[in-house]
């Protein structure tokens, strides 16, 4: 056995949230090991919907555009009756984009094809999975980690400061750390399958026995692929042939139609839906995130979502740790995530059993934008005052650079700094620091808020300053008065 060079992190698990997560800390220069026991990427499409909030993550990461261009919008609804007549319905409520939130509606992007946009970011950033390679052992002391590793060349040994287990709801590293993963099974069993099919249009998602839990079937078409996604309650024990000839009759017992064909399946599941939350994120050295700390069923769209999210909440708390930050930081990652999940897996369960009655539409509730963190320890705000607080996401604003060009506070807040910015301030009130980045706003600054949209959505009075933190959340709000608090809060969360 052979003992390899150490590494900062090593990320087990290379879905959504293990690519996340390695994104964030290879732009910031952490040293890590993204490794996963699959032979090959996942192949399908089951989680497709990346909400609002989500795109802001990947805008930050620098993959939003490529998203947009394979991806696409959600099709309308086509619900068929037993006549075979049908209603189109807006399957989501539409938005125009705010100042705030530029983002107001989901965007479809197979799962396949979303973690094939994250590993081609990941290689920009000269790092790539580990395909074939299994934790099989691990053991933890105060330093670090000392990992077993299985793969193409045999086993070997990792020691790294910290394993972060992005595994799934099967979790290797959960069940070895004995992190209890309450919940309860739902009573749904469901398939899904990638399939290319003849016989239904491209323009809808095609739903036929609404509200009937033995005939209910959808057929959607995926963005960016000639591929159809079908999704179906089944019984429990009942056996599924998921060949091409299997689903044609499937399709023709559940729609009633003739003429519907299923040519080839690329990819196929079936699944029993539960919701569980595990008992506790982080054991030493050992953190989950994603699937591998909570499960719940696929609507509303939250799943693939929340695992990302969780990944940047954690990447550059981990990285600030790694580069000599109080080691207690990285606790501020449970406290924040774990109460988000047990939000998503009441509304998801809650969005089941709508659908089971034939209710589809989704608002507001889905798209992630509300999330906040206003009780974290690490919201600090002084005084107390309306407007945006310490914990909310960090609003989106057009603002026009002193040299006159347009500027969006998205642009100020991408990448892996921190930002402050001071409304009607003097200069040089703050002292710089390494991975702040200042910006004054009002007369004689550098950011002119000449549509008054940025006094609008964050309500600042003059002299106050607004701290946003590397993950889009508003870390601070404090006037000129306690502009001194700002100093300790970041001795807390920098090295």
């Amino acid at each position: 056995m052979k003992t390899q060079f150490a590494v900062d992190v090593l990320i087990c698990g290379a879905g959504a949230a293990g690519l996340t997560l390695a994104i964030d800390l290879a732009r910031r220069g952490i040293t890590f090991r993204l490794i996963e026991k699959n032979q090959q990427p996942f192949p399908g499409s089951r989680g497709k919907g990346i909400q609002p909030r989500s795109q802001e993550v990947f805008e930050d990461l620098g993959l939003l555009d490529r998203l947009m261009a394979v991806g696409g919008v959600y099709p309308t609804d086509r619900r068929y009756r037993d006549d075979g007549s049908y209603r189109d319905v807006e399957f989501t409520q539409t938005n125009a984009p705010t100042p705030a939130e530029p983002y107001q509606q989901p965007l479809m992007v197979p799962q396949f094809l979303t973690e094939q946009v994250m590993r081609e970011r990941l290689l920009e950033l000269g790092h790539q999975p580990e395909f074939g390679c299994e934790l099989v052992g691990f053991e933890q002391d105060a330093e670090g980690v000392t990992a077993r590793l299985l793969g193409k060349a045999g086993e070997e040994s990792v020691r790294a400061r910290w394993l972060v287990g992005a595994d799934g709801g099967r979790s290797f590293v959960r069940h070895a750390l004995d992190i209890g993963f309450p919940g309860k099974t739902l009573g749904v069993r469901a398939l899904v399958a990638d399939v290319v099919l003849s016989g239904l249009t491209r323009d809808a998602w095609h739903r036929f026995g609404e509200g009937d839990g033995q005939r209910q079937i959808a057929i959607c078409p995926l963005a960016g692929t000639d591929l159809f996604q079908i999704q179906a309650p089944i019984p429990a024990d009942v056996d599924i042939d998921f060949s091409a000839e299997g689903l044609t009759h499937l399709l023709a017992q559940r729609t009633g139609r003739g003429g519907l064909q299923v040519h080839s399946v690329t990819w196929s599941s079936a699944y029993t839906m539960n919701a569980r939350l595990a008992d506790q994120y982080r054991q030493g050295r050992v953190l989950l995130v994603g699937d591998a700390a909570h499960i719940h069923p696929p609507t509303g769209g939250q799943g693939l979502n929340t695992s990302v999210q969780d990944a940047y909440n954690l990447g550059w708390k981990l990285a600030a740790v790694v580069q000599g930050a109080p080691d207690g930081l990285l606790d501020t990652y449970e406290q924040e995530r774990r109460p988000v999940a047990a939000s998503v897996l009441g509304l998801s369960t809650q969005l089941l059993g709508e659908m089971n009655i034939g209710e589809l539409r989704r608002g507001r509730e889905v798209h992630q934008l509300d999330i906040g963190y206003p009780t974290s320890s690490l919201a600090l705000q002084h005084p107390v005052r309306n407007g945006v607080a310490a914990g909310d996401r960090a609003p989106d604003a057009p603002v026009r650079g002193a040299a006159g060009q347009a500027l969006r506070l998205f642009n100020l807040f991408q990448g892996p700094h921190w930002t402050l910015l001071g409304y009607g301030v003097a200069g040089g009130l703050v002292k710089a620091r390494p991975g702040v980045q200042i910006h004054t706003v009002g007369a004689g600054g550098e950011l002119i808020d000449d549509q008054g949209h940025f006094q609008r959505i964050y309500g600042l009075a003059i002299g106050e300053w607004v701290l946003v933190r590397p993950d889009g959340y508003v870390g601070a709000v404090v006037s000129s008065a306690h502009v001194d608090t700002l100093e300790d809060y970041l001795q807390r969360v920098q090295c």
